[in-house]
């Protein structure tokens, strides 16, 4: 950190400062700051005011020179992530995006930046990116998208935003800190974290550091410790050493889900040196791996002190009720609101709020009211298009005198909105447990032979048509050989039809994690988006796709099911159902493709079973 052009700032910023003004604000002791100033004087950087002359120091022309160095090019803010802790607000916002006292995060941020002249700003991108357009207009600012948001961390943010940092001297801030007070500075002269002090246990990242500020070992998790928290500059020279590095992790298995400050943790303790060795790597841009401590000394970092209440990282809906009161009773969101309204309660009472894992479909959340625990689910943008809601409605108000689902406590067969009751210590059933997966076949059976019939059904002709439109419409079908094993599953379906199956109410997404084991015992089949009147074994076949089921296991899930040998024209059937329903949610996967989703090997494990099944079919026919 250089004291000098540190010195020369708080002259520009403040000219009238007093020494022991330019003391406090430079965080060094009165005795250390004259020192400094008779230094400065010294070098020409400024004019001390003649003996018995009032006044202050004056900055000299060879001082702003001297500070034009330390000049910041920019800022990079990083507003890629989901923001999970903050569901169900996320949801519809990214949380850089949420308001505190009636300012939106990122556009506080983006303020302060302009007032301390800084202009050159780009907000890295990923979740719900179209959210951020409107601030191209209204700042001036450029936007990059980081593709990889969803699925690795900001150790890749930053690699993706490298060359804009390269060689320049930059902010980089999270969209989703505030800071009470405007911190920036047209001049930054070295390379610093901004820390808070947190008393008692914490899980952040603490710091040491020497006399001059420098940090010398970083721990994740500690005691009444300073820590890493808020904004951060690098200088051209300190992101010189360090992004060499950053690119040598980012290409390294195992990383995907670090921070970046990973990888300055790992340079200030020395582990990267044996990790980068390990991995054949000796050459760091201009650093070589044989001289470790010129790369360790080119990226030091200092920290950069910050009074209690200056900065703040919102950790939850919590933390950000306790500090804006607004959110307390009015969050305005949808979800919140609908929650308040079937509970009869302010929203101040809905609390320990947690996100479920996403499903394919829709977004889910935990939350807590009275007591008891409960879910919301929250239908996936365009899941309008591909789910009606109100044939679901249907089917769970059909089936409720079974006794077999979710105790369900609110519906909305318009929005698909829906509140579930939590059920503490249950359980997904296991596709490998055998044992488990007699009792989820016994409970289709009870729900095939019930008798009960809905107005609607599953037509897998239909639904292959529907799908097959969707895809052609929104970027093309990419398997090579589509047209022949379209073909294929139209032989299977013409087969089904001249088997006239009977129909029955079925669930159709048969899937392992929809049957729930409660604590008692009892079993319970949830998410009914697709069931309809159809053929029985379609949820055989599904089960068993969905379970990556090889031949041999679902002939046995085919057994467990009939409870003996299959007929021949059953086992076909199944057969057809799992060609087909591979075939069916490959097209499914392709769409959500096009969407920006991705579910990885799932589209081809689900095209696999289109053709593998029918080969065996027709091998048996």
């Amino acid at each position: 950190m250089d004291r000098k052009a540190l010195l020369c700032r708080t002259l520009w910023e403040h000219p009238e400062a007093t020494q022991r003004e330019l003391a406090a604000a430079l965080d060094i002791s009165l005795g250390a700051a004259n020192r400094l100033v008779r230094e400065c004087a010294a070098s020409g950087y400024l004019q001390m005011p003649g003996e018995g002359e009032p006044g202050s120091y004056r900055i000299t022309q060879k001082g702003r020179d001297y500070l034009q160095k330390f000049q910041v090019d920019g800022a990079v803010i990083i507003a890629a992530g989901f923001g999970s802790r903050f569901v169900p607000l996320t949801f519809e916002t990214p949380k850089g995006l949420l308001e505190v006292f009636g300012e939106r995060m990122i556009e506080r941020q983006i303020r302060q930046l302009h007032e301390a002249g800084i202009t050159d700003i780009t907000i890295v991108v990923g979740y719900l990116k179209e959210k951020f357009e409107y601030l191209i207009d209204r700042f001036g600012v450029k936007l990059l998208y980081n593709k990889e948001y969803s699925c690795k961390n900001t150790l890749a943010t930053v690699y993706h935003a490298r060359e804009i940092l390269r060689g320049r001297n930059m902010y980089l801030l999270s969209s989703d800190n505030w800071m009470r007070h405007n911190m920036y500075h047209a001049w930054e002269c070295g390379a610093w974290y901004s820390s808070v002090f947190q008393e008692g246990d914490t899980s952040e990242w603490c710091l040491s550091y020497n006399k001059k500020g420098k940090i010398l070992d970083v721990s994740v998790g500690g005691r009444d410790s300073w820590v890493m928290y808020g904004p951060v500059f690098m200088s051209a020279s300190w992101l010189d050493a360090f992004l060499p590095v950053l690119e040598a992790y980012y290409r390294l298995p195992g990383t995907e889900q670090m921070y970046w400050e990973h990888v300055y943790m790992e340079v200030v303790s020395g582990a990267a040196r044996h990790r980068l060795a390990e991995a054949g790597i000796r050459q760091l841009g201009r650093f070589s791996l044989d001289h470790w401590e010129d790369l360790k000394d080119a990226m030091d970092l200092y920290v950069n002190r910050q009074p209690a209440d200056q900065v703040y990282e919102f950790e939850n809906l919590e933390e950000l009720r306790r500090f804006d009161q607004r959110y307390r009773d009015h969050s305005n969101n949808q979800a919140m609101e609908l929650i308040s309204r079937v509970f009869q309660v302010p929203e101040s009472e809905i609390r320990d709020i947690r996100c479920l894992k996403a499903g394919m479909t829709n977004k889910s959340f935990l939350f807590q009211v009275n007591g008891s625990h409960y879910i919301c689910r929250i239908p996936g943008p365009g899941t309008g298009l591909l789910i009606n809601r109100r044939q679901e409605k249907a089917v769970f108000d059909a089936v409720k005198p079974l006794g077999i689902t979710e105790r369900i406590l609110y519906f909305d067969g318009e929005t698909g909105y829906k509140i579930a009751e939590y059920y503490e210590g249950s359980r997904n059933s296991d596709p490998d447990n055998l044992q488990e997966v007699s009792q989820c076949m016994a409970l289709l059976r009870q729900l095939h032979r019930s008798g009960i019939q809905v107005d609607h059904s599953f037509d897998m002709r239909e639904r292959i048509g529907f799908y097959e439109n969707l895809c052609l419409a929104h970027g093309g079908i990419p398997f090579e050989d589509y047209r022949e094993i379209r073909a294929q599953m139209n032989q299977l379906l013409d087969m089904l039809d001249q088997l006239h199956r009977p129909k029955v109410l079925s669930h159709i997404d048969s899937v392992a994690d929809n049957f729930l084991f409660l604590p008692s015992g009892k079993l319970r089949l949830i998410d009914w988006e697709y069931a309809g009147m159809c053929d029985p074994l379609i949820d055989i076949a599904m089960c068993a796709i969905y379970s990556y089921y090889d031949e041999e296991r679902t002939d046995w899930l085919i057994r467990t099911y009939l409870e003996r040998e299959p007929e021949p024209e059953e086992q076909a059937a199944v057969y057809a159902y799992v060609a087909l329903g591979g075939f069916l949610w490959s097209l499914w996967a392709v769409y959500k493709s096009s969407l920006g989703e991705e579910f990885g090997e799932y589209t081809i494990r689900m095209y696999r079973y289109a053709k593998r099944y029918f080969r065996k079919i027709f091998r048996k026919l």
